[in-house]
């Protein structure tokens, strides 16, 4: 069905108390596709009009009750308001990656580099080529040697005619002569130029090495700094042309290795860590949160407070509508029952300026745990950061209309002023948030409602009449002729509730925002007397249902089910119970987040420029923004390809490894880490700088499975287009949920689980420790592959440094880089300021994480599930007991308790199923690398959390996603296989699983 307009989907909004206002709803009906009036009855005499209700053309035998005839009243005029904006999903922006059957050359050998005293303390000078030769030339003008005459109105073009058997494959040579320490390299390129191509060097012209490798050229003048290497012979190798026509090149220039296009040698001090938990500090716990989230009145009276942010649409609106068989298109499915998609709705993307007065709060009163309370009731106050209009609330979706199957509601309460919503103007003021614990209004109220706050509160008091279903012919729960009367609400009802953006024009103007007035938000389901609860859709048609608790992997905080077919934002979500202010600060932070540190610039389109962001990035960096590497807040890109950079991934370097207490030299030439890419410092512009990892190549063993399954195991190997450090740890980014509930996991819990010795399969369990960078103060280590960062302020602003090269109030220098020698705050440089570290550290602290799919939902009929929600509850179920019988419990703990030690309330007092203990456990030679953290050795990993596992390639989209510390693992069959050490024994119970327990553990795996 089509949507309805603003006006009409406001008009059932609020419950009417004239009997003038009857015909408006009936316009809504009309309008809406209802073509009878139809009502139910009010059992409590009372005198309160009825709830009007959308009929349905209903096919025999159903018997529709007859129309209601009401007087014929003109309504008044409403302002036509505009629908908000369908805003699309926003792309990922991944680099491309390589040609998949590209060649892969070894990255040049010690001796074809120069020498580690070799002098930098001039600029280089300008290296002549002797010749120039190709693979073949387009004709006899432009030739090899026109690249290197000098003239930049000639050109070299290389062979593409018919007669050409793969132009693509075309390469253009240059000899100097002889062995000449090459520093720099600038290429002119014509239109015509190389989409990908390669760098290769060579002593001999006959054995050549792979020094750069370039994926997606824009062409033009392209420069290459920091070669560094010694060579005879430079050949440009053509991969994909970017245009039907061979590789055509101005010119090209070369320069010797100088102080302007070479790295400076770092002076390098070490990185100590703390070799025991010894005079260990926990984080600071505060003692009250910094907002309450729910709380109780002295007379019992159930207080909920949560913010909302304005949304394109709701929770079960998609591409599609989604109406039951026989009530109306279907394009869910095919004349063939074969499931069709016409794409996702927008119930978890963000709108434009989602951070710029786009949230606000609602507070729910419920007295219906108050003793003699015998007719409960849900007193709503909003609390905008603008004016609105009156009657923005809704309660119960409109579930017995088979042709309303997305949205609709039954009831929207009572407004305490009707003519809040008929003003022209938004004659809602804005109200200031009362503090923690009390109420704005506990004694006076409005009107005599007891802690309502105005004429534009709400009163919700009945669930409301509707008419009975029964099952059609074809299954589907229909109107049955009779209908079940309205009645009070009683504790445990189950209530879904959405609230809307409805200012005007003029309120917008008047605080300074030209942005849209009108917005849809999330629906929330409350359980009387208990509060929010995440949920998933029953039939009929997807009405809402609390999840059970066994699903909440994040509390009562979890994400609900989508069916808005939403995946890629699945990770991106605020905890379900999130704070009305909270939810401001997590949209600020969400924004840092998603900023170019270097042009201030939101990856998501119709965003204002962050101006507090703008050029805090150094000269090399690995990414400019933590979304770039965290893809939709999930994992890095997986490395599947040859050729492929690894510059979304973490590589963490060092010079000489790690001595006896635990210290290690970062790399004299890139620090603690490769930064991968880099730009101009005067003007901004990108430049290769040359200290990229790459994969050149796999390796792979198979495993044969008792069934007979043979798996492959396939291993990057990584090669360095700098010289090769001596110790080094490639590391994939982690999904982000979650992480505020780790923070508040005691550390008490946590080292409980350590063990002394070994437990029979051979599972022990270490603890880590950092010192806080800080205050210097001995920590539990529990972020990080090796649990290295003690907090989540620890992990943002180190991640900021060695990853994206921009500093902050904890590492103030980028000389911090090269170990705490000169990491002086005395010089600090410019950088994230407290506010943004503050920000993007509570963002990740109300960060939430997804609710297991472990149960059906009720789609309507006809409606093929998504295929995230397709699942198979009784396998799902055995999954998790084999999960639990062959002891993959031992390092990844399914159930634990947070404490209160976080300043967040909605992440404390949670039970919670991470599956991980935080420590760190010997996973075997297969996985280890040669770089140390503290206690933590090569081959000693921290369990990762496995909460949203199984949302990993749909959050990813169309972006390769791995899994283990470096990605390696296409499938989690294979992760599982390249479990040893410590999980020795528990992986060879897999290997030795019957076919039906193997599928229904990782059923139970992919539903986390």
């Amino acid at each position: 069905m089509k949507p309805c307009s603003v006006s009409q989907f406001f008009m059932h909004r609020f419950r009417l108390k004239s009997a003038l206002m009857v015909p408006v709803l009936l316009l809504f009906v009309a309008a809406c596709g209802g073509g009878d009036n139809s009502t139910v009855p009010d059992d409590t005499g009372s005198g309160t009009p009825p709830v009007i209700i959308p009929p349905v053309v209903i096919p025999p035998p159903v018997i529709t009750p007859p129309p209601v005839e009401t007087p014929p009243v003109t309504p008044p005029p409403l302002e036509d308001l505009p629908e908000p904006e369908l805003e699309a999903a926003p792309d990922a922006k991944t680099a491309p990656l390589p040609k998949a059957d590209a060649p892969s050359l070894p990255a040049p050998p010690a001796e074809l580099r120069i020498a580690a005293n070799y002098g930098k303390t001039a600029s280089g000078s300008p290296v002549a080529v002797v010749a120039a030769s190709s693979s073949g030339d387009e004709n006899a003008t432009n030739t090899a040697a026109k690249a290197i005459d000098g003239d930049m109105t000639t050109r070299w073009e290389s062979a593409w005619g018919e007669d050409v058997a793969d132009a693509d494959k075309a390469w253009l040579q240059f000899d100097f002569g002889t062995k000449t320490a090459i520093g720099a390299m600038k290429l002119y390129w014509e239109n015509a130029h190389a989409k990908e191509y390669a760098i290769y060097v060579s002593d001999d012209a006959q054995n050549w090495y792979q020094l750069r490798y370039m994926v997606g050229s824009k062409g033009a003048t392209e420069e290459f700094l920091n070669l560094d290497v010694h060579v005879r012979y430079l050949r440009l190798q053509g991969i994909s042309r970017q245009t039907q026509y061979g590789y055509s090149l101005f010119e090209v220039e070369f320069n010797t290795p100088g102080t302007e296009n070479s790295m400076p040698v770092l002076d390098t001090s070490v990185l100590a860590y703390p070799q025991s938990g010894e005079g260990r500090t926990p984080l600071p716990a505060p003692a009250e949160p910094i907002e309450t989230v729910s709380f109780t009145l002295a007379d019992g009276t159930l207080v909920t407070r949560f913010g909302m942010v304005g949304r394109s649409r709701h929770a079960r609106e998609r591409g599609e509508d989604w109406n039951e068989i026989g009530f109306g298109v279907n394009d869910t499915v095919d004349a063939a029952g074969n499931p069709q998609d016409k794409g996702p709705g927008a119930h978890l993307n963000f709108i434009a300026n989602y951070f710029k007065n786009r949230t606000w709060g609602v507070e729910f009163i419920d007295n219906s745990n108050v003793v003699g309370v015998t007719e409960p009731k849900i007193i709503v106050n909003q609390y905008f950061q603008q004016a609105q209009k009156g009657g923005g609330h809704a309660f119960v979706r409109r579930f017995d209309e088979p042709g309303v199957t997305g949205f609709g509601w039954m009831s929207p309460g009572d407004l305490l002023d009707d003519s809040t919503y008929h003003d022209e103007g938004a004659a809602c003021p804005v109200v200031a948030k009362p503090a923690n614990g009390v109420l704005l209004r506990p004694d006076s109220g409005y009107n005599g409602v007891i802690g309502a706050n105005d004429g534009c509160s709400v009163v919700f008091d009945r669930y409301p009449g509707h008419r009975a279903l029964s099952a059609n012919v074809d299954g589907v729960l229909v109107p049955n002729g009779s209908s079940v009367n309205s009645r009070v609400l009683k504790k445990g009802d189950v209530i879904e509730f959405t609230s809307s953006f409805f200012s005007t024009r003029a309120a917008m103007d008047a605080i300074g925002d030209n942005g849209a007035f009108r917005y849809y938000t999330n629906e929330l389901t409350y359980v009387m007397g208990q509060g929010l609860r995440p949920w998933y859709g029953v039939q009929p048609r997807l009405m809402n249902e609390p999840l059970p608790e066994p699903t909440l992997q994040g509390g009562l905080g979890s994400v609900s089910y989508d069916y808005a077919d939403n995946p890629t934002f699945m990770f991106q979500q605020p905890h379900n119970t999130i704070g009305m202010q909270n939810m401001q600060r997590f949209m600020e932070g969400r924004r840092w987040l998603h900023t170019n540190l270097w042009t201030g610039v939101h990856n998501e389109e119709g965003n204002d420029r962050n101006d507090a962001g703008r050029q805090l990035q150094g000269p090399r960096f690995n990414q400019s923004s933590c979304f770039n590497c965290h893809v939709n807040n999930g994992r890095s890109v997986a490395p599947t390809v040859r050729n492929q950079r690894l510059d979304t991934m973490a590589v963490r370097v060092g010079a000489t490894g790690t001595d006896a207490n635990g210290h290690y030299l970062p790399h004299p030439i890139y620090g603690q880490a490769l930064q991968m890419n880099g730009r101009s410092v005067s003007t901004g512009e990108m430049q290769n700088w040359g200290n990229g990892a790459w994969v050149s190549g796999f390796t792979s063993s198979n495993v044969t499975l008792a069934d007979g399954t043979v798996v492959e195991l396939r291993k990057p190997t990584i090669a360095f287009e700098g010289p090769e450090p001596e110790v080094y740890s490639v590391r994939q980014a982690q999904p982000l949920i979650g992480m505020g509930l780790l923070e508040a996991i005691s550390d008490e819990t946590i080292l409980s689980r350590v063990r002394s010795a070994p437990d029979a399969d051979g599972v022990l369990g270490t603890a880590n420790y950092a010192y806080d960078p800080e205050t210097g103060e001995v920590r539990l280590g529990r972020y990080g592959w090796k649990a290295g960062k003690v907090s989540l302020r620890h992990q943002v602003t180190n991640a900021a440094l060695l990853d994206m090269a921009v500093t902050s109030p904890v590492y103030p220098k980028l000389d911090c880089l090269a170990g705490p020698k000169h990491c002086d705050p005395a010089t600090a440089e410019p950088g994230l300021p407290e506010q943004a570290v503050t920000l993007m550290t509570q963002y990740l602290h109300l960060l939430a994480v997804p609710a297991q799919r472990s149960v059906v939902s009720g789609f309507p009929k006809g409606v093929s599930p998504l295929a995230y929600l397709d699942i198979n509850p009784a396998k799902i179920a055995a999954g998790e007991k084999v999960f639990k019988d062959i002891r993959c419990v031992a390092c990844h703990t399914s159930e634990v308790k947070t404490s209160a030690r976080s300043e967040f309330d909605e992440v404390r007092h949670q039970n919670i199923k991470p599956y991980t203990d935080l420590l760190l456990h010997d996973m075997g030679e297969g996985l280890a690398d040669n770089f140390s953290e503290g206690l933590a050795t090569g081959s000693m990993w921290r369990t990762p959390a496995l909460w949203g596992l199984g949302y990993t390639q749909f959050v990813a989209g169309s972006t390769p996603a791995g899994y283990l510390h470096d990605g390696r693992a296409r499938t989690l069959t294979e992760a599982i296989l390249w479990h040893g050490g410590e999980a020795e024994v528990i992986k060879n119970r897999f290997v030795s699983l019957p076919t039906a327990e193997r599928e229904a553990l990782l059923a139970f795996l992919n539903s986390l």
